[in-house]
């Protein structure tokens, strides 16, 4: 039996198989990234084909997803998934952090890099504006599930939760707009006329750092706080500055200009 829409959270039900909607955002981002990288390497005088694509995305694909589950497991609840292993690999039941999923990225890019024979800083570049655009798409599927969502608001665009008190800031809208208007600024940034390279990639963590960290300040806490000297930080916030300070020091490491 075929089933559209048999709950919020699940698009399709085929069988009794369900595909959620969080899995169709990320095929879609992943989609997007197969379509827009080939277009993109002009900017960074790469040429490489589609085959040598199709296996930087698959690595990168194999990159966001363990990384994005491990990171969760070890950054959020590792004392749970310690009592429960087998848990870990329950990911239909949720569960991805998007700084692991970073983590993942980066050494699936270093991997092809050397793979590939190509610059790591012009590879990191091209990829973080189909990135920025991936995770869009899947702070839109934390709309969708009504997840993820914000601390009271009075404002007109709050919005209700079912079983949770008062409106609610939709911090995954706020999110999603986070994350194309960095797409944007990378892919402004990426076109100008220039021979460093590295500095898009820079630009990209910094301000992702940055962003999320003030977006925290809006979001409902999921987890425990840390304390961190005389601050009380989300570990989204915690988790964001080694972010910014990578972005830093990618900006540094490539801003001399390099022969292409």
């Amino acid at each position: 039996m075929l089933s559209l829409f048999p709950s919020r959270a699940v698009a399709i039900s085929v069988f009794g198989f369900d595909v959620h909607w969080y899995g169709l955002l990320y095929l879609a981002g992943f989609l997007v990234a197969y379509l827009l990288l080939p277009r993109l390497q002009k900017y960074r005088g790469l040429s490489l084909d589609s085959d040598a694509w199709g296996d930087i995305l698959a690595w990168g694909v194999l990159g966001v997803l363990l990384g994005g589950r491990l990171g969760y497991v070890l950054f959020y609840d590792p004392g749970y998934y310690l009592m429960h292993p087998l848990e870990v690999l329950a990911v239909w039941k949720g569960g991805m952090a998007s700084h692991g999923g970073f983590i993942g990225v980066i050494l699936s890019l270093i991997f092809s890099a050397r793979k590939h024979k190509i610059s790591l800083l012009a590879l990191g570049d091209i990829v973080v504006v189909p990135v920025a655009i991936g995770l869009a798409l899947g702070r839109l599927g934390n709309f969708i599930n009504q997840e993820l969502y914000g601390i009271p608001t009075t404002l007109p665009w709050g919005i209700a939760i079912p079983g949770v008190e008062g409106l609610r800031h939709p911090t995954q809208l706020y999110a999603v707009l986070k994350d194309l208007f960095i797409a944007g600024v990378c892919f402004l940034h990426l076109r100008l006329p220039m021979k460093s390279q590295g500095q898009t990639a820079g630009i990209f963590l910094i301000l992702y750092g940055v962003l999320r960290f003030a977006l925290e300040f809006l979001r409902e806490p999921t987890h425990t706080a840390l304390i961190i000297g005389p601050m009380i930080l989300t570990r989204g916030q915690v988790y964001s500055v080694p972010i910014v300070i990578g972005g830093l020091f990618v900006l540094y490491f490539g801003r001399k200009p390099r022969v292409q």
